[in-house]
């Protein structure tokens, strides 16, 4: 058993995963929840991207919110941790390039991550900046749980005898 200094940290680190955990765990199911009501806006706002065929984009948009309603009760379960986040990284790097192959080809969208995305109205200006800066706060969250997948209050935790 580790004492002092190193158990402290070892601790520190874990309540850090914990926090990343449900953070990242609320992200995913804010994200899904408010999308799965409406899977055909979805699907317009992977269409506004203009990467995929319509059909194709359909298809994403209707599937998307499940995924991410998934991973999010993995997370909030604290279930597979170490996978969850390494798909939430996947995803979020998709998300990031998306956002970025949009503002470099002059699109004006709106990124649909918490909304029905898709084509903005005249007169309204894409926020892509902040929607890179936030999924790169996203992307961290999913960083530090690849790095120490060990969390509170988890069923990874339970299954490894650890709480």
């Amino acid at each position: 058993m580790e004492t002092g200094l190193s158990a402290r940290m070892t601790t520190g680190q874990v309540w850090i995963s914990t926090a990343a955990r449900l953070a990242l765990a609320i992200v995913w199911l804010v994200a899904g929840g408010l999308k799965v009501g409406d899977l055909a806006a979805s699907g317009r706002a992977v269409n506004a991207y203009r990467l995929f065929p319509y059909e194709v984009a359909k298809a994403i948009g209707a599937a998307q919110p499940f995924l991410e309603i998934a991973l999010g009760l993995l997370l909030l379960a604290g279930l597979a941790v170490r996978l969850s986040a390494g798909i939430s990284a996947g995803l979020l790097v998709i998300f990031i390039a998306g956002i970025v192959s949009a503002w470099v080809r002059g699109l004006q969208i709106d990124c649909g991550c918490f909304s029905t995305g898709g084509d903005l109205a005249a007169g309204q200006s894409p926020q892509y900046t902040w929607d890179l800066v936030r999924d790169a706060g996203f992307l961290l969250l999913a960083g530090i749980l690849l790095w120490r997948p060990r969390t509170r209050y988890s069923i990874d935790g339970v299954l490894m005898g650890e709480q």
